[in-house]
């Protein structure tokens, strides 16, 4: 979904954001209230799965390469309402919207 779409998505508080980029990146710079689990970490998958099922996500990368298979991962562990973030954190700060570090 485009930045417009998410940012009405993750202002509910409910929703978890989560940022798959490295740890390196994240200190950089992520958006406000997101948790860094890195999808190119060997163990990804057994950290989703500690995460709640019943939960909705909010998904985010660098350029949204990597939030593809950072989705497919929670849906492999039962995670069923997710939201996928598709430019990423450029097209994010490109639309004017702020990262805090």
């Amino acid at each position: 979904m485009g930045v417009e779409e998410f940012a009405n998505v993750i202002a509910a508080p409910s929703v978890v954001i989560l940022d798959v980029r490295t740890p390196a990146e994240f200190a950089e710079g992520h958006i406000e209230g997101a948790v860094n689990i890195p999808v190119e970490s060997a163990d990804y998958i057994d950290q989703v799965a500690q995460l709640d099922p019943s939960v909705t996500y909010a998904v985010y990368c660098r350029s949204g390469n990597r939030s593809q298979p950072a989705v497919d991962g929670l849906a492999s562990v039962g995670v069923t309402s997710v939201y996928e973030l598709e430019s990423g954190t450029i097209g994010w700060t490109d639309a004017g919207q702020p990262l805090v570090s």
